[in-house]
């Protein structure tokens, strides 16, 4: 799952809306909208992820978390790392074969830390 499709599906329950409803309403259908909050789909577009802003009626801090979260919710990521320090292809390899053994802690953790060492 990703970061977008984790809120879109607590703003449904919260709202006590079906996959269906919502599909519907935006004109998609469910097996898409219910594959963008598994993250089996890429981020939606622009045009989608405003038509799911106006869907839910937020307030612009909610609206602009929704952006920011489709931002960062490409599930298939390609690092290109040409032009850089061996250890950052070191890593990166590391991270595209071993992240499915890690703890949600331990990603929590790697998380905030790249975050923090990087001033983001």
């Amino acid at each position: 799952m990703t970061p977008l499709g984790a809120k879109l599906r607590r703003l449904r329950a919260e709202r006590g809306i079906s996959l269906k409803e919502m599909a519907r309403a935006l004109n998609v259908s469910s097996a898409y909208l219910s594959a963008l909050e598994h993250g089996n789909r890429g981020k939606p577009t622009w045009f989608l992820l405003h038509r799911i802003i106006a869907f839910f009626n937020v307030i612009w801090d909610e609206a602009e978390e929704l952006q920011r979260l489709a931002e960062i919710s490409d599930p298939k990521v390609t690092i290109d790392t040409s032009g850089m320090a061996p250890e950052a292809t070191e890593l990166a390899n590391y991270l595209a074969r071993d992240i499915k053994r890690l703890s949600t802690a331990d990603l929590v953790h790697l998380k905030n830390e790249i975050i923090r060492r990087s001033g983001g």
